[in-house]
């Protein structure tokens, strides 16, 4: 099977989350400057998860640079991948809404834990199905990074129940870590080009 339409399907699925969290904003009901102070952390919640969306938009789209068939187990695997990222919007608002409690910014990591992992084991099925001495299993390589945000966000649970700051300081680092484009696959392919 072709990859064209999982990519294309993914990119819908992931415009219309990012709608989604748009949407939840909403204006104040006062035109005075005042009037935006408790939609403050509603704001940076919408902003941390833009990013995060963002950078899986962005890796999922250079994975599949790499790759030249899907299977039945990828499509599958990319599936659950777009579930997690579909709870990315309510666990935004959860966390908006309530100034950052303690359950909504643990409900917010355990989603960012799944988004990670469900991402993390796409990638192994791709490499899986292109066999490990293909152009992606080349670039992806141990997946260090990966492996690294996983870890930080299973860390940042706990943390939330020590004081949720805390745990939302961690998910912005890996955002952080993420934020820079992930060369790893670009290259591969360009070295191996005549």
């Amino acid at each position: 099977m072709t990859r064209s339409r999982l990519e294309a399907f993914s990119d819908g699925v992931i415009a219309i989350v990012l709608t989604i969290m748009m949407l939840d904003l909403k204006a104040p009901a006062t035109a005075e400057v005042s009037g935006l102070r408790p939609l403050i952390p509603a704001f940076f919640g919408y902003i941390l998860s833009f990013v995060h969306v963002g950078i899986y938009w962005n890796n999922h789209h250079h994975l599949f640079q790499a790759v030249r068939s899907v299977n039945g187990a990828v499509l599958l695997a990319n599936l659950h991948l777009l579930f997690w990222i579909s709870l990315v919007p309510f666990g935004t608002s959860w966390m908006g809404r309530s100034n950052f409690a303690t359950w909504p910014v643990v409900t917010y990591g355990i989603v960012l834990l799944f988004s990670g992992s469900a991402y993390f084991l796409l990638a192994h099925l791709l490499v899986c199905h292109h066999g490990h001495d293909s152009t992606l299993a080349k670039a992806i390589n141990s997946d260090f990074k990966g492996k690294i945000s996983l870890v930080l966000y299973a860390v940042a649970l706990p943390l939330a129940f020590v004081h949720p700051w805390l745990a939302c300081g961690v998910y912005c680092l890996v955002a952080a870590m993420w934020l820079v484009p992930d060369r790893r696959i670009e290259m591969t392919i360009y070295q191996q080009q005549p």
